[in-house]
């Protein structure tokens, strides 16, 4: 059986312990700070045999060179995409879109979801009903568009948001609030995201993490994944104007328009 311990990291960043409990190993993706790591492993009483990067950003990957001098004693995988290979620190095992990996007795795969940069993946485990999005799917929002493009970016987020509705979603960083106040000046009328704004509202007053999402839920209140939206094209079309209804043209002013929010 697989279990996932979120682990925060620096301000609002999220690593997350992948766990096979059936061996009590586990992964680790992406390491900002290795000491709250180690100490999530002993708490659990697991051994880290993998890490899983996402991408190349410090704040994702910074934490890899230490954590592996840490488990020196310890035979560990890093994982990355191979076309980033030279950016991910200490990565053994370079993946392409598709390809699998396994962790004890889990069985990933690695989803090519450029844009944020461009060798970005993600990492779906279909039997633990769960994929780690790093910086491209956020709980409400997208990454910035760094190394790709809006029609990258979009393609990525339908990659992802075709995956079943029950699974649940873990990214990169704690930013939902925030997303979830820019998408509701797009769509004050979407019942699904005034319920979801209330909702992470009040983790957040409790001290609580607002992630896992699922897919089901981002589907209904994520702009980024919303662009047929009547609402929300309208709201984007009275400020930006000249659109056309274009989907793409939409996502990409959407974008946009959250970059300066």
């Amino acid at each position: 059986m697989m279990r996932v311990v979120l682990i925060p990291q620096f301000s609002d960043n999220y690593a997350y312990l992948v766990i096979d409990e059936a061996s009590a190993t586990a992964a680790v993706v992406d390491v900002a700070e290795p000491e709250p790591v180690l100490a999530a492993a002993a708490a659990e009483d697991v051994r880290i045999v993998a890490i899983l990067c996402t991408h190349h950003h410090f704040d994702h990957i910074g934490g890899n060179e230490a954590l592996i001098a840490a488990l020196a004693d310890g035979d560990l995988e890093v994982f990355g995409y191979a076309g980033e290979a030279e950016r991910i620190p200490g990565l053994t095992t370079a993946l392409e879109d598709g390809q699998e990996l396994e962790i004890g007795a889990l069985r990933g795969q690695a989803i090519f979801i450029p844009a944020h940069t461009s060798g970005h993946v993600a990492y779906y485990f279909a039997a633990g009903e769960a994929v780690f999005t790093g910086d491209t799917l956020f709980a409400g929002g997208c990454g910035r568009i760094f190394e790709g493009d809006a029609a990258q970016m979009k393609a990525s987020l339908e990659r992802l948001a075709a995956l079943p509705d029950r699974t649940a979603v873990y990214c990169g960083h704690e930013y939902t609030e925030s997303n979830l106040a820019f998408a509701a000046t797009l769509e004050p009328n979407n019942a699904a995201l005034t319920e979801r704004c209330a909702e992470v509202k009040r983790l957040r007053a409790e001290g609580k993490p607002t992630v896992p999402t699922t897919i089901a839920l981002e589907k209904a209140t994520n702009p980024f994944l919303r662009s047929d939206s009547a609402e929300l094209g309208a709201s984007v079309e009275r400020q930006v104007g000249g659109l056309g209804g274009d989907q793409l043209e939409i996502f990409a002013a959407t974008r946009r328009l959250k970059d300066n929010f």
